[in-house]
């Protein structure tokens, strides 16, 4: 079975990029649009700074186009919005108490994503590879 889906890590690699990059544009497109379930912030606020590089970084991830700098930067914002954000309403990410909580997986899991994608590159079928 090792053998089997081995030979499809680079097809694998390149569909978890362009999703991951596909859901982090949404998150922007929400933050500064206003479109695709979320609303529209104040662009010249900080969250309106992390819809802008949510926007541009999952697109830049998506298509490949200077991963490792949008992913690196990415990566970052997250852990900014895991710190600053989540962490101060609980200890654990999962944590919840009286129906608050930190809610911060997803904060968490995008950032040693687009860490893991700043360092590995952009695989096939980027920009950055043509």
């Amino acid at each position: 079975m090792k053998t089997m889906l081995a030979q499809h890590k680079d097809t694998a690699y390149a569909l978890l990029r362009i999703v991951s990059g596909f859901l982090f544009f949404t998150h922007g497109a929400g933050k500064v649009f206003g479109i695709m379930g979320g609303s529209q912030r104040e662009l010249f606020s900080l969250i309106g700074l992390a819809g802008v590089i949510e926007l541009v970084g999952g697109l830049m991830i998506l298509a490949g186009f200077m991963t490792g700098i949008a992913a690196f930067i990415s990566s970052g914002q997250m852990a900014v919005a895991y710190f600053m954000a989540h962490f101060p309403t609980g200890l654990w990410p999962a944590q919840r108490v009286e129906g608050v909580g930190s809610g911060g997986e997803l904060a968490l899991v995008y950032c040693f994503l687009f860490f893991f994608i700043a360092m590995a590159g952009a695989g096939k079928w980027s920009l950055d590879n043509r």
